[in-house]
């Protein structure tokens, strides 16, 4: 027996926010691609959303917050967001929609892990469907770890998700992860890859916590005396897309990533040389399809 025939829940549903609370990344962790694919269109259309992007079973919109005028056309822009609005520690988030749009614009997102709370109208038929939901604020954090392999065993990237899967917490959910493709340098193990681990943290203490005990798993499974980690907490770490473009170039020395490092105000935890490629991950967070390619113009 269907408990719910006309309810498919989005399994979680986070939301990052930039320092000032002038945008923020909605990320909704899908139980149907095919509905969310379908909202995805639709709420592309929405005043607030600037861009959206989808990794797995991740769909993500770059919004502005505040209020808009959202007009719903059937069939065309059938549904969207309405409004963004962070209040101190918390986000409310205003979806509506025609029809199955209403739908999902309210039930389908009210029980989501994530929402602290909810309100939704009556939708479905031929009805304009509106739900809020209520969200802890988030802020994102990035870490980057590279050299935890040796010739003949190990996988940083194995190790990096493993770890990752393991600390996440309420506090500081795991987001994503990415390879990124660096210059193949001869003292690589094998592939010369680094990666990039994306984490929406509450505050500065589920932050640290995530942090020290993702050192203390490394420390305890690396099988490399070189390993790197260094950690970022920011909205995204495009001021270091210049230094990942030359760490996918050619070979970069550990003074050089070190001296980037004080420049930018990186944190670093493990500082054997794989920190040349932990840093070259920061600039390439959410960005798995792009980030295994060694050549960017490729």
């Amino acid at each position: 027996m269907l408990d719910n025939p006309y309810t498919v829940p989005y399994k979680e549903i986070c939301v990052i926010c930039n320092d000032d609370n002038t945008r923020a990344e909605i990320i909704e962790h899908s139980n149907c691609y095919g509905g969310s694919a379908w909202a995805r269109y639709h709420y592309s259309k929405s005043p607030l959303v600037i861009s959206t992007k989808v990794i797995g079973n991740f769909i993500r919109y770059l919004v502005n917050t505040g209020v808009c005028d959202l007009k719903l056309v059937a069939s065309q822009s059938a549904a969207g967001i309405e409004s963004v609005v962070v209040d101190g520690e918390e986000v409310a988030i205003t979806y509506a929609g025609l029809g199955g749009g209403g739908v999902g614009a309210t039930t389908c997102r009210a029980h989501a892990d994530g929402v602290l709370r909810h309100s939704i109208s009556e939708s479905g038929g031929g009805k304009r469907g509106t739900g809020t939901i209520v969200l802890p604020r988030r802020e994102r954090l990035i870490v980057g770890i590279d050299d935890t392999d040796t010739k003949e065993e190990g996988a940083t990237w194995t190790l990096a998700h493993n770890i990752a899967a393991e600390v996440e917490c309420e506090g500081a959910r795991y987001l994503s992860h990415s390879l990124v493709q660096l210059y193949p340098v001869e003292t690589r193990t094998q592939n010369c890859v680094s990666t990039a681990l994306e984490f929406g943290c509450i505050d500065k203490n589920a932050r640290t916590d995530v942090l020290k005990h993702i050192k203390d798993l490394l420390e305890e499974y690396t099988v490399s005396t070189e390993t790197g980690m260094v950690s970022l907490s920011s909205f995204d770490g495009s001021w270091l897309a210049e230094y990942g473009r030359q760490c996918k170039s050619g070979k970069l020395t550990k003074e050089y990533a070190l001296s980037t490092i004080k420049e930018q105000g990186v944190d670093v935890w493990m500082d054997g040389n794989g920190i040349i490629g932990a840093l070259a991950a920061i600039p390439y967070v959410a960005t798995p399809d792009t980030s295994v390619i060694l050549d960017p113009q490729e």
